[in-house]
Formats: structure tokens, C-alpha cells, sequence
């Protein structure tokens, strides 16, 4: 389960980035190039690709080759940037939002198209182990039934459910079903993305940094215990949220501005590591670049205001 005030603060950002639309042409257009490549970097990255953000920029924005990098780690970054594109096509032409098993099919066909083309766009033939992980995937025979179950699901619960929840619970459907021989991951955090986008919600990045804590939440979830894997992606929707409105108002105060937890830490009577805890925790509006927590003094004065209103 999300929290309350986790939850609160991503609906008032939602209707904020909502009252600014539509944004100019040029503010659309680099943003959908900063999440396309932050996007593309990560979620192969989780998977081991070697590519630097730096050498997957030069892969997929200027066509180079890497030298000392392999072909496997450019067509991943290749791929996944045209998949992305892929969803931006899906979201401006089709109105009625269609959610189907081919699309899934699609999104991970294209995540792995030349690079293992006899599995692309098919469900496994076979059982499967995860690395590292003590979920067992379901028998490739039952594969097909769960994959029409999750799509029902899904259609069932997308008026029902808040965008963000159904987001994270199709998300661990999606990789406990473990569907294809490669790509799962990819293909999930691509279809996550729809689900938000379709909704009005910015591309959402799971960073290459949280992937310990990623893999921890969807072991959880694997065991039933989802709050740590919904609440996972809240504060990663939360980050998406904070650059679009960081870069809708650059010229917003000085309250608003976006500092490190040091700098925060400094004319406040809290500590660099409990603004830190505080920010892990989701009680102070922060997000991640790279590995630092950035917050800013409005932030830091609304926890304030609400932590008095729990003690009066």
C-alpha cells in the first residue's frame, strides 16, 4: 500500500503538471529525450549491459560504436530506445488505449530483435530459474492461460484503481509470469510505462543505483507482501514528477529550488542522515540523482507543518 501523503503529494504534482499543459514543443521534446535515454541507460543496466548513460547516448542518438563494448550491449541500447519510441506512437495515435496480449508481445520482440530473434515475440517453450532469486516462474504450459488472466485483469482494474498501484501490480504480475526466455524486465518496465503515460503520467525510470532495492521489493511481492515494491515506484513516479515540474518552473523561487541534503541539513535542526532517513522513508517530498537525495526548503517546511499538526 502507498502512503497517504506519498500518494497526496503525487496527485497535487499530477493536477499541477496537468494545469501547465500543453508545454511548449521544445520543453516537450527534451524531455522525452532526457527519459528515453535515462530509460534506456537504466533498465539495461539493471540487466548487465556495460554501456556508460554517456556510451548509450552516443549509441542511440549518433549511431557510434563503443569501441571494447559488445554488439549485444549496443542492440540492447538500440532496441530499447526504438521500443520507447514505439510507446510514444502508441499513446499519440491509438485514442483507445488498447491493452492486449500482442502488445506485450510487440513491446518485448522489439527489446530483443536481432539479438535472439527465434524467442522474440513468443511466450517460452520451456521452465525457467530466475538468477538469484528464489521465485520459481510457473510452468511454460500455464503461461498463455496467466498471460490472457493478466490482461483481463489489467482491463478490469484500469478505471478502478489508482494509475500508480496498477502500475506496480502489473508490473510484478508481469515478471512472476516470467513469459518469455529474455527480455522480461524490460518488457515489464516498458508496459508499466504505458499504463502511466496513458494516463498523463511522465515516463517513469528505475534507476540502475535502487536495482538491489528493486530486487528486494519484488521478492516481497513474490511472497505476497507488495507494499514495498508499490511504494518502490510511487517515489519513482514522485522523481519523474519533480524533474518535469523542475524544468516547467526554472524560474520558480528560491524556496523551490532543488539542493542536496548537506546544504538542506544547513539552519535546520535536523542532520544530513536523518533528512536522508526521511527521504528514503517518503516523508520528505525528495528524489534521486544518481546516488543523491535532493530536497528543497519548501519541502522541508511542509514536513515540518505536518509533523506539528500530528502532535497538536
Amino acid at each position: 500500500m502507498i502512503t497517504k501523503s506519498l500518494l497526496k503529494r503525487i496527485d497535487q504534482k499530477y493536477a499541477l503538471i496537468k494545469s501547465k499543459r500543453p508545454l511548449s514543443p521544445t520543453l516537450v521534446q527534451k524531455l522525452r529525450e532526457q527519459f528515453s535515454l535515462e530509460l534506456t541507460y537504466n533498465s539495461n543496466a539493471i540487466e548487465g549491459n556495460q554501456l556508460t548513460l554517456k556510451e548509450t547516448c552516443l549509441v542511440v542518438n549518433d549511431g557510434m560504436t563503443v569501441k571494447g563494448k559488445s554488439m549485444k550491449d549496443h542492440l540492447e541500447a538500440k532496441n530499447h530506445h526504438e521500443a520507447i519510441h514505439f510507446l510514444y506512437d502508441l499513446i499519440e495515435h491509438d485514442k483507445k488505449h488498447s491493452i492486449s496480449e500482442q502488445l506485450i508481445r510487440s513491446l518485448q520482440q522489439l527489446v530483443i530483435k536481432d539479438i535472439e530473434d527465434d524467442e522474440a515475440g513468443k511466450y517460452r517453450q520451456g521452465n525457467v530459474m530466475i538468477t538469484g532469486s528464489s521465485h520459481r516462474p510457473p510452468p511454460s504450459f500455464e503461461v498463455l492461460r496467466l498471460m490472457e488472466e493478466l490482461i483481463h485483469w489489467v482491463r478490469k482494474n484500469v478505471t478502478k484503481m489508482h494509475p500508480v498501484e496498477l502500475a506496480a501490480i502489473t508490473h510484478h504480475k508481469l515478471v512472476h509470469i516470467h513469459p518469455f526466455t529474455d527480455g522480461n524486465g524490460r518488457t515489464a518496465r516498458l508496459f508499466m510505462n504505458l499504463l502511466l503515460m496513458q494516463k498523463g503520467y511522465p515516463m517513469v525510470v528505475i534507476l540502475k543505483n535502487d536495482r538491489q532495492k528493486y530486487y528486494r521489493a519484488l521478492d516481497k511481492a513474490d511472497k505476497g507482501k507488495l507494499d514495498d515494491l508499490e511504494k518502490f515506484i510511487a517515489q519513482a513516479v514522485e522523481r519523474s514528477m519533480n524533474i518535469y515540474l523542475k524544468a516547467i518552473q526554472s524560474g520558480s523561487g528560491k524556496d523551490e529550488q532543488l539542493i542536496k541534503l548537506s546544504e538542506l541539513s544547513k539552519g535546520s535542526k535536523f542532520s544530513e542522515k536523518y533528512l536522508n532517513l526521511l527521504a528514503r522513508s517518503g516523508k520528505l517530498e525528495a528524489h534521486k540523482e544518481g546516488r543523491v537525495w535532493l530536497s528543497s526548503r519548501r519541502a522541508l517546511d511542509s514536513y515540518m507543518q505536518s509533523r506539528e499538526r500530528k502532535r497538536n
